[in-house]
């Protein structure tokens, strides 16, 4: 069973919806035209030391994409903000790592936008 990570916690899969699934290693120039329409994507994380989702993610999101952006995998709590300023807007995990990293240390990286270095800099600019 999948958890869902939001910036309020683990909840549950509230889209109804089809996903367009995405390997973390496709370039996303070869996507041209096939993400017309789609409103979900789901890109795949086959580990937490591969940072390729992210930049997926960025360029994605840089594209134009505005629909739901999930990342689905080995994804680690830790990683959460870095997630978020990316592009997703939510991360599914599994229960294992769910139980590992309880919800509270995903919560820690919720404030996001205000622990990215850019918020700090312009605070004391």
């Amino acid at each position: 069973m999948s958890v869902i990570v939001t910036d309020t916690g683990f909840g549950p899969d509230t889209h109804a919806g089809t996903w367009f699934d995405l390997a973390a290693d496709i370039d996303p120039d070869t996507l041209s035209g096939q993400l017309d329409g789609v409103t979900a994507v789901r890109i795949a994380f086959g580990s937490f030391a591969d940072g390729r989702g992210f930049t997926l993610a960025a360029r994605l999101r840089r594209a134009g994409f505005t629909g739901r952006l999930r990342a689905a995998g080995h994804v680690i709590a830790d990683q959460y903000a870095m997630a978020r300023r990316a592009g997703f807007d939510e991360v599914e995990i599994d229960a294992a790592l769910a139980a590992r990293q309880p919800a509270h240390q995903w919560l820690a990286r919720a404030d996001w936008q205000g622990h990215d270095y850019r918020a700090r800099y312009k605070r004391t600019a």
